[in-house]
This record gives structure tokens, sequence and C-alpha cells, in this order.
């Protein structure tokens, strides 16, 4: 689960871009097959339904994300960029009413 200011939508991790140093940002490897605990690194996640998010430069309260399995904690980080695309998924109730 994604929770994103106010928001908790189920996601999935489609791809992990890069893994970076911890302390300076800079590359280690690209394309890494898995990454582990204390870990950073830079990755593409897709959420099940449609979600708003900025990126953390325009606005960081809601540029701020953790990720959420079985109630523990398994990733936080910041939003570098979004991909505004179709709604595959299904969307809440106040979507559909305000659309």
């Amino acid at each position: 689960v994604l929770d994103s200011h106010t928001s908790h939508i189920a996601s999935k991790f489609t791809e992990i871009k890069q893994k970076n140093d911890k302390r300076t940002g800079k590359m280690l490897e690209e394309n890494p097959k898995e990454i582990k605990t204390g870990d950073a690194s830079l990755c593409i996640l897709k959420p099940t339904k449609p979600m708003d998010v900025e990126t953390f430069k325009q606005y960081a309260p809601l540029g701020r994300f953790a990720v959420r399995d079985m109630k523990q904690t398994v990733a936080v980080g910041v939003i570098k960029s979004v991909c505004k695309g179709e709604s595959t998924g299904k969307s809440t109730k106040s979507a559909e009413k305000a659309a």
C-alpha cells in the first residue's frame, strides 16, 4: 500500500531504475535485480487507482510517501517525477462524482 498524504492506495514496484549511495546520492548500480534493507534507490511505482501527488520540489507535503505491507513500513521516500497517464484501474466514488 502506497501512503501519500491522506491517500492509501495499493501499488506495484514496476521497475528498479538505479541503486544509489545513501550519503552522496551518486549512482552505484543501474537496473539492480534487488535492493536490501538500508539501500537507497530510484524506483518506478504504479498505483492501481488514480491518486493526487506532486513532486517533492513543487509541494513537499504531497511529495513524500511511505510503502507499507501488513502495517509495517517497507520504504519511505520522496517523489522525483510524476507521469500522468490514463487510469486503467478503478476510481474512488468521490473521483467519479467530480468527473
